[in-house]
């Protein structure tokens, strides 16, 4: 039985083991606070480069970040404190899910009440945050005997971790001997529409792979920022994929000719820490309103009442000229860089995104705020991952 509580209970005999880095994967730093700890995806010299809103809160919510232990516990609670976000005008968003997996499969998920609420005005842009209190997941009813627990924490929610209490000791999980895989990427890495944390399809790709995911997926952020360019030199990784594209159109923030330099250089940085390794460069997804639009891309708040925020694309195809990209632009650029490169880096491939969602998908299974894929597509693009990095020719082929 699984519940979610505002307050611990205490009828009960616990070990209580602090929440350390140890206890964590997925996170590249961990900030101690006021409550307890929160699980950063960008290190702290990296965060202090950055002034954006949108990108703080994106790394501070923990996708693909998760627990690890082991323990012989039968029942487990987790105190945390989760800010999640609401906008003004839009009815209410869930709660994130937290997924307990033990001995590597579904055991459980939850949702955590209450927590901190930050309020953003789309219009304006402003946000508001109003304080909350922090609530208990509690998993019971688990199977006997020592085992491998992992409490994926929500992809869309930064979550403050207070306490971890069993009804038997905790010690660090053992080294699973398998290969990890550093992604980086925007909101659609990120999780944006996903069912779950473990449910994003890199979340889910990983899972095919038999890899240990560091997910540096960054909604609205995937920007070339020399500072993630340096996070992903400075992380330890056997496998790394680049998913660029679709943040530079949309926030258009680059022309075609500061786009191929700024690519160059940031393979270059990766490079510098990851001579060797297998670099899979993914060029964007299909995403009809930008294929051949330039952005920016602008909300839509003719449904906005009803729960529904879509987006349109506000540039004109002509612009194409003086340089303003479009997702078929940065394809042919990323191919074309791609080719150049690996004539010296035969460790460098590429994969057009389409290839893991196209336009026999996006008939299927379209963008539902043309943007974003929902939670089928997320399970699709996982699994197509898995078969063209994984499989026998694919640039991760030897990671299992």
């Amino acid at each position: 039985m699984d519940t979610a509580m505002n307050t611990a209970n205490t009828d009960q005999q616990w070990t209580t083991t602090p929440v350390t880095a140890d206890l964590l994967r997925g996170a590249l730093d961990v900030e101690r606070t006021e409550h307890g700890v929160l699980p950063h995806r960008l290190p702290a010299w990296a965060r202090a480069q950055n002034t954006d809103g949108q990108l703080a809160m994106a790394e501070s919510q923990p996708s693909g970040v998760r627990l690890v232990f082991r323990t012989g516990a039968t029942t487990i609670e987790l105190d945390t404190l989760p800010t999640k976000r609401s906008y003004t005008g839009a009815p209410p968003r869930p709660d994130g899910h937290y997924d307990l997996l033990v001995g590597g499969r579904p055991a459980g998920q939850l949702s955590a009440t209450g927590g901190h609420v930050l309020t953003i005005d789309l219009t304006t842009g402003t946000t508001e945050r109003t304080e909350g209190e922090p609530c208990t997941l509690r998993f019971a009813e688990l199977s006997e005997g020592v085992k491998d627990v992992e409490i994926w924490l929500p992809h869309n929610e930064t979550t403050e971790l207070i306490a971890l209490r069993t009804d038997a000791p905790v010690e660090p999980a053992r080294d699973p001997g398998r290969k990890i895989w550093l992604h980086h990427g925007s909101s659609i890495s990120h999780g944006s529409d996903a069912a779950s944390p473990t449910t994003t399809w890199p979340a889910l790709a990983a899972s095919l792979g038999g890899v240990e995911l560091i997910n540096l997926g960054l909604a609205g952020s995937a920007l070339l920022d020399p500072f993630t360019a340096r996070t992903l030199r400075d992380t330890p990784a056997d496998l790394i994929s680049v998913k660029m594209g679709i943040n530079v159109v949309n926030a258009d923030v680059m022309r075609l000719r500061a786009f191929a330099p700024a690519v160059h250089g940031f393979l270059d940085t990766i490079r510098e820490g990851h001579p060797d390794a297998p670099l899979l460069v993914v060029s964007p997804i299909l995403c009809p309103m930008h294929e051949d639009t330039p952005g920016p891309s602008a909300p839509d708040f003719s449904d906005f009442g009803e729960g529904r925020l879509t987006f349109k694309a506000m540039g004109d195809p002509a612009e194409r000229a003086s340089g303003k990209l479009t997702l078929n632009v940065i394809r042919d650029e990323l191919a074309r860089i791609v080719e150049q490169r690996s004539a010296d880096d035969p460790n460098l491939y590429y994969l057009d995104g389409r290839e893991l969602y196209g336009a026999a998908d996006s008939v299927e299974l379209p963008l539902p705020d043309q943007l974003h894929p929902n939670a089928a597509a997320h399970r699709r693009m996982g699994e197509r991952f898995a078969e063209r990095a994984f499989a026998t020719g694919g640039a991760f082929a030897d990671a299992g």
